[in-house]
């Protein structure tokens, strides 16, 4: 009977996902050592590592936690989740922590005593889950779908999208609106509207992405930019980095240009463990990935970008596997928020893209985007755990 529980345990836990997620938080807590080790004092060292190790803590509570969560649970809970998450975004633009804002730029922290908290990266998920819910309400009561329902799902989907963007913006954090897009544009795609929208939308997507490339560029549109309010003085700064890392490697550029020199410096195999010839601000966070290029060079490099395409693939198979439309939706949102986020961060570090304050998921120090990342890994986990518990449930 025992053997028998056992196995029953084991079908309902998909070890495909938490390994990789495992390794990664292995590799996130070795390589911020590294960074702590040569950038603060000895007694912050102890310190930020217990931090790091907390929120791992508390973010494997969560995922048992959610993977316990039946599916009509999280059903009725996400819009009050979602309008929850609303009305703390909306007090961040009033309580918001000003050293932070001095700091980065950004309104978007709030301070507890010595810790500090993004509300952002919890707002992924709800809402992730609040158009999982719009989507799988609008295709269940649609009987026939034309282009006017699809028309009514898009104004429903943009009426959740909206306010999340706006306030975002108002918290001046571009980077973070980019991955709010990006779920959007994953959920989009895979909700079943006709490819007549899609295209066009597309299209014009494509269009303002050209647009917004020439504007930042030039002195014309940069001008024009500036006028409206919607980029400030040290984004147009990064942009340049990017463009040019060694412009200014001594001023505006000399994050992202020593950034390149120590994953360069790690050639194929990289140097040793807990070596640091190269100093890189913010490396503990935003830049983690260049302590993984100088310490362990290409290999290491490449097979943490290994762990994060299998830690996808599997995503993708517990979405198959337990054939719910709601839970497909779901994975679709927290799958593009990882992919964006890893894409992003890793393309900013070895200047295939600007930088915009994006962490690496599991690995970057953080607490707000870890506990964000693992309640996103709990809900991909009761995917598999919840089929399997009650079958004819999960398939309603």
């Amino acid at each position: 009977m025992n053997k028998n529980k056992t196995n029953s345990l084991d079908n309902k836990i998909d070890y495909g996902v938490i390994l990789p997620v495992f390794l990664l938080c292995l590799i996130g807590l070795l390589s911020l050592y590294v960074a702590l080790t040569h950038d603060v004092l000895e007694k912050e060292i102890v310190k930020e590592m217990f931090k790091q190790c907390m929120w791992y803590a508390l973010g494997t509570i969560a995922i048992i936690i959610i993977m316990h969560m039946r599916l009509k649970w999280i059903w009725k809970l996400t819009p009050y989740i979602y309008g929850l998450g609303i009305a703390v975004m909306l007090a961040l633009l009033k309580f918001y922590d000003k050293d932070m804002d001095q700091l980065t730029g950004s309104k978007n922290w709030f301070r507890f005593g010595p810790l500090t908290f993004q509300p952002s990266e919890l707002m992924k998920i709800a809402f992730v889950l609040m158009l999982a819910l719009i989507v799988t309400q609008h295709n269940a009561k649609t009987k026939e779908k034309t282009l006017k329902t699809d028309g009514f799902l898009i104004l429903k989907m943009f009426a959740v999208t909206l306010p999340v963007i706006a306030l975002v913006l108002l918290q001046k954090d571009f980077g973070t609106m980019l991955v709010f897009l990006a779920i959007f544009g994953g959920v989009f795609l895979m909700s079943g509207i006709s490819w007549r929208i899609v295209v066009p939308i597309i299209l014009f997507a494509v269009i303002v992405g050209g647009g917004t490339i020439y504007l930042v560029t030039t002195d014309t549109g940069r001008a024009f930019l500036s006028d409206l309010g919607i980029f400030k003085a040290y984004q147009f700064a990064r942009i340049d980095s990017w463009l040019d890392p060694f412009h200014d490697a001594g001023g505006a550029s000399y994050q992202p240009a020593q950034g390149l020199l120590a994953i360069g410096s790690g050639g194929m195999f990289g140097k040793g463990y807990n070596v640091s010839d190269i100093y890189v601000p913010v490396r503990e966070s935003d830049m983690i990935f260049t302590v993984i290029g100088e310490n362990f060079g290409f290999v290491g490099g490449a097979f943490v970008i290994l762990l994060y395409f299998i830690l996808i693939y599997r995503m993708i198979r517990v979405c198959f596997d337990t054939n719910n439309e709601f839970y497909a939706y779901i994975a679709t949102g927290i799958i593009m928020m990882i992919l964006f986020h890893v894409f992003e961060n890793i393309g900013a570090n070895i200047g295939l893209l600007p930088l915009t304050g994006i962490p690496l998921p599991f690995i970057s120090q953080g607490g707000s985007a870890i506990l964000g990342n693992m309640i996103g890994v709990g809900l991909i986990l009761s995917m598999r755990y919840q089929s399997v518990r009650e079958p004819s449930e999960t398939r309603r």
